[in-house]
């Protein structure tokens, strides 16, 4: 059902469009793409752009997943993260009309528009990003292609003054109110009914399935969120028998499984090594990597043009193909099993463990 499309173009500089206000502390970002570039950032539902500047001299980057309709112009929701780098630039300082350096769309977190079915997105907080793109675009492409959609969207908040695209919701219930079901869970504000107040978490998912979704009957489940939600449903899911391929992931962060250090690599490679090759925008490098160094870490002085953002394992910009040898990949929160399958890994993650390795990014 997903499509990796994954265009591995380097960094672009875009005029900030607009930004939106979505509520305290979260906006939306639109970007102006030029026509020269318009093939670049033609993006599918569900994808994520990368964002890159230079703070005190150091490259740092952040992924964030488009919100906006299929054919319009890229636009990503950022909500603030305390002490955030990146997210306390975007929320309050970039203003239409500054230029960002964005790469262009990647990620597999994206449907097939064409052949309908029934779609339940489960999101919690900023999770709505990526399930409000892929609801408007499977509302909408039905209506052009294909048999008609239907939309279930389950959304976990804390109060309704942090409801992200609260209006932008509303407006797509109003237009299509017979193919999309919109329920609003709180944790922290209290709902006439009972099923809609709590954390959206195993047991409150239990009773929304049990009265408003027939699972036997959902085509495809869209998850997306904070880990804890995403595996919770997940083995919910499992439980009532519910086939692996039809149940699609994407994490904002981990909250409660703690990232792996950094290894910094040295010039001189000690200890055991690999001979890994990299294929990356239809170059070849080969380079001698130590076992205990992941890919991208150990390979970004032979390459800096790697793509990458979060480094956790989380966000898939790293997706590459080993078409040589073997990798052992300590964690994954973003490939779907039938990804990693087909030998895809995430580079951040993966360890030679062969003497040689070829890892191909074009693929």
């Amino acid at each position: 059902m997903t499509t990796a499309v994954s265009r591995r173009t380097g960094f672009h500089s875009l005029r900030v469009a607009g930004v939106e206000r979505l509520c305290d502390d979260a906006v939306a970002v639109t970007f102006e793409v030029p026509p020269a570039l318009a093939e670049t950032f033609a993006f599918a539902p569900g994808q994520s752009l990368t964002l890159r500047r230079s703070v005190d001299g150091r490259d740092e980057r952040r992924s964030y997943s488009i919100c906006a309709q299929a054919g319009s112009q890229p636009r990503v929701g950022v909500r603030l993260v305390p002490d955030g780098v990146f997210s306390t630039w975007l929320v309050n300082e970039v203003r239409p009309g500054d230029e960002v350096e964005v790469a262009a769309p990647t990620g597999s977190f994206t449907p097939d528009l064409t052949t309908g079915g029934h779609h339940v997105l489960i999101a919690a907080g900023s999770g709505i990003t990526p399930v409000l793109s892929i609801a408007s675009s499977l509302l909408a492409m039905s209506d052009e292609a294909g048999p008609a959609a239907t939309v279930t969207v389950l959304y976990g908040n804390r109060r309704t003054d942090t409801v992200m695209f609260a209006d932008e919701l509303a407006d797509l219930k109003d237009r299509w109110p017979s193919r999309l079901e919109l329920v609003h869970v709180l944790s922290r504000e209290p709902r006439e009914a009972e099923l809609f107040t709590g954390r959206l978490d195993v047991d409150k998912l239990r009773a929304l399935f049990d009265l408003l979704v027939p699972v036997d009957e959902v085509d495809h489940f869209w998850l997306c969120g904070p880990f804890g939600m995403v595996t919770g449903a997940q083995e919910l899911l499992s439980s009532f028998g519910v086939p692996a391929e039809r149940v699609h992931q994407e994490l904002f962060y981990v909250d409660d499984v703690p990232p792996e250090p950094v290894k910094h690599v040295d010039a001189a490679v000690a200890g055991e090594s690999s001979e890994v090759t990299l294929v990356l925008d239809g170059r070849s490098t080969t380079m001698s990597l130590p076992r205990e160094s992941s890919v991208l870490d150990g390979a970004q002085r032979f390459r800096p043009d790697l793509p990458f953002a979060c480094k956790g394992g989380v966000c898939g910009t790293c997706r590459a193909r080993v078409t040589e040898g073997s990798v052992e990949m300590r964690r994954n929160f973003a490939l779907e099993k039938s990804e990693v399958d087909a030998g895809f890994v995430l580079t951040c993650q993966s360890h030679p463990v062969t003497d040689r390795v070829t890892v191909d990014y074009d693929a």
